[in-house]
């Protein structure tokens, strides 16, 4: 199966469920390059950056599962490069 590199933008504006976020990060940490939060204070908001190298249906339930979550919003951006799972990453 291949993989494809992506990244998922959230943007949380309810904090009540950032622990459900985390716990599916958690999850997905074996396809995970690299994450990174930023508290955006004066607009009372979380932004989140997830560098991710995974088969194509698991970025999208990924994706899928943090953005149905209330107050939590998720989009990802794929990359050209695709390759194999048995290519070291």
């Amino acid at each position: 199966m291949s993989t494809r590199v992506a990244l998922i933008s959230i943007i949380v504006s309810n904090d009540n469920h950032i622990s459900e976020v985390n716990a599916l990060l958690h999850e997905a940490a074996p396809y995970i390059i690299g994450r990174m939060g930023i508290p955006y204070r004066a607009k009372d908001i979380n932004i989140i950056s997830v560098a991710i190298d995974a088969p194509q249906d698991v970025i999208s339930a990924l994706s899928g599962k943090i953005g149905k979550l209330d107050g939590i919003n998720a989009k990802i951006v794929y990359s050209n490069v695709i390759s194999s799972e048995t290519e070291e990453k």
